[in-house]
């Protein structure tokens, strides 16, 4: 039965994934920037419940820029579980722009990209976000640079929170976990860590059950005065506090 279920959902998803092609490609062109936000937040969420995920926030997400928002970095479905608290940039490493259709999808999105292993794309970047940010964009960064275990914290890295010091814009930091909500424990059913692929964690997402997506929210917060790297350091200690808090789930 857990297999059938399974199937069902991944024709809701497929089924999902081209109606974001078709509005992205039909409907987008006749939207507002407001609007075509407001569609990629909805459709976000909706995908979030074909895959049977419930989904929870704690605190309050921005509804406007200029914010910067710095979270850990679990699962390909970071990104959806963010767009459904609220629409925003992405910063993404530039492979996930050639995945089929998912790739048109985050582009649409408005999703800047980056090539990890250049300090000199990290600069490029860095302006394009000081770009979005001026103009009241709310802009979304990993800063553990890659997908982790879902209950350690890697090191995090600076470059990108130059952004917001250049300009002087706010960082929010987010907690993400998904949690099995029979135990209450983390759920390593969206796991997309080392060796594992897409492939195998969408089938692994697809057969859980009872998977809730949690995203904590923390106040947001400037620089005064501190550089990136103790920024950044803060940062991670503040989202280990908040993960603590958020793997103890309650309905907002």
């Amino acid at each position: 039965m857990r297999y059938l279920a399974a199937i069902v959902k991944l024709a809701k998803v497929v089924a999902h994934l081209l109606h974001g092609l078709l509005v992205v490609y039909v409907i987008f062109p006749k939207l507002t920037q407001p609007q075509k936000n407001k569609r990629i937040e909805v459709w976000a969420g909706a995908l979030l419940a074909k895959l049977a995920i419930k989904f929870i926030v704690n605190g309050r997400p921005p509804k406007a820029g200029p914010v910067l928002l710095a979270s850990n970095h679990i699962s390909w479905l970071d990104i959806l579980v963010i767009h459904a608290a609220g629409h925003c940039r992405f910063v993404s490493k530039s492979d996930i722009k050639h995945w089929p259709v998912l790739g048109t999808l985050t582009t649409a999105g408005g999703t800047l990209y980056i090539e990890r292993e250049s300090r000199r794309d990290a600069k490029r970047v860095v302006h394009h976000m000081c770009e979005a940010l001026t103009d009241g964009d709310i802009v979304a960064v990993f800063p553990e640079g890659t997908t982790g275990n879902g209950v350690d914290l890697l090191p995090f890295h600076a470059n990108l929170l130059q952004a917001a010091i250049a300009i002087d814009a706010p960082v929010q930091p987010i907690a993400l976990s998904f949690i099995d909500l029979a135990t209450g424990k983390t759920s390593q059913a969206a796991s997309f860590v080392g060796d594992e692929t897409l492939v195998g964690s969408l089938w692994s997402t697809l057969k859980s059950c009872n998977l809730a997506a949690v995203a904590t929210y923390g106040v947001p917060q400037w620089a005064h005065g501190r550089d990136r790297r103790t920024w950044a350091a803060d940062l991670r200690t503040e989202i280990a506090s908040l993960k603590a808090y958020s793997t103890n789930p309650r309905s907002p």
